[in-house]
């Protein structure tokens, strides 16, 4: 009887244990499974690659911007390095022009001396060559002599230029010579009798008598 009562007790012990080992097993199971499976879970996995997506996004754009505003740096530079270039270039050209210009117009300046006037010499054609003369002598025609502007030959009337800043003129031939002027006008002096003064112009213009 006893032994009976034994074998009872020892199957209700076992059906305990049983019983408590299968609650465990089902409860770490089921948490596992819950915890796999659970929103909050799958909220942060994917909070967690929208994150890592957003930041990607955002690293290949600043790349992209970065790579467009490095490209437009040097696309400016270029630019303004080109312009600079053509501005530069356009204004060598204008300077040589300007400069080109002011030496057509100034007149070439001849010797030395206290003393200074504008000599004009005009030959046939009516072409113009202007010169500046500075001298220490007292008349024109000394000062053009002394020069080798002019040269002539000596006559009852005074000098008889015959040539003006290398050219000759011929009388016999085509009945050209040197006329002399003082401020425009006909001198009724010779070049070598008339006295250099400040402030009037001289010019020898080659005419037909």
């Amino acid at each position: 009887m006893r032994k009976k009562q034994d074998q009872k007790f020892l199957s209700c012990i076992l059906c305990i244990v049983l019983t408590v080992a299968m609650a465990l097993f089902t409860t770490g199971c089921n948490g596992s499974t819950a915890k796999k499976d659970s929103p909050d879970a799958q909220t942060e996995e994917g909070a967690d690659k929208e994150a890592g997506g957003t930041q990607t996004q955002a690293d290949t754009s600043g790349a992209q911007t970065d790579g467009d505003a490095q490209s437009g740096a040097d696309g400016d530079a270029q630019n303004d390095t080109d312009v600079d270039a053509q501005s530069d270039a356009g204004g060598a050209q204008t300077d040589g022009d300007a400069q080109s210009g002011a030496d057509g117009e100034q007149a070439g300046v001849y010797g030395e001396g206290s003393a200074q006037f504008l000599f004009t010499v005009v030959d046939k054609d009516g072409e113009e060559t202007r010169m500046e003369i500075h001298t220490d002598k007292k008349t024109v025609g000394e000062a053009l002599e002394e020069l080798g502007i002019i040269e002539g030959e000596e006559s009852e009337y005074g000098l008889f230029v015959k040539t003006v800043n290398g050219i000759t003129a011929d009388y016999e031939k085509d009945g050209m010579y040197w006329a002399f002027y003082i401020n425009d006008e006909y001198a009724q002096s010779g070049v070598d009798a008339t006295d250099i003064t400040e402030g009037d112009s001289y010019a020898m213009k080659l005419e037909k008598a």
